[in-house]
């Protein structure tokens, strides 16, 4: 199953290790420094030009990481996952 996360971003469902809420998550230091971090190696994908409401870290074919940044609630993109 693939989750759509935005504009033209799909995922696939199994590449997906967490969904967050980006309002609640970032009150947090080390996911802030986390988040800093990934953004400065290239890993962090803006995929909406509105109010960012949650962010997707999923996992790479080759072992890496790459994390979007979504104006879609995390509520929401649960709910697409029919989990």
């Amino acid at each position: 199953m693939y989750l759509h996360l935005g504009q033209d971003t799909v995922v696939s469902s199994n590449d997906i290790i967490g969904i967050f809420d980006i309002e609640n998550t970032t009150v947090s230091k080390p996911t802030r420094d986390f988040l800093a971090k990934a953004e400065k190696n290239g890993e962090v994908f803006n995929v909406s030009y509105e109010l960012p409401k949650s962010f997707v870290l999923c996992r790479k074919k080759d072992g890496g990481r790459v994390i979007y940044i979504s104006q879609i609630s995390c509520s929401t993109l649960l709910k697409r996952t029919n989990l």
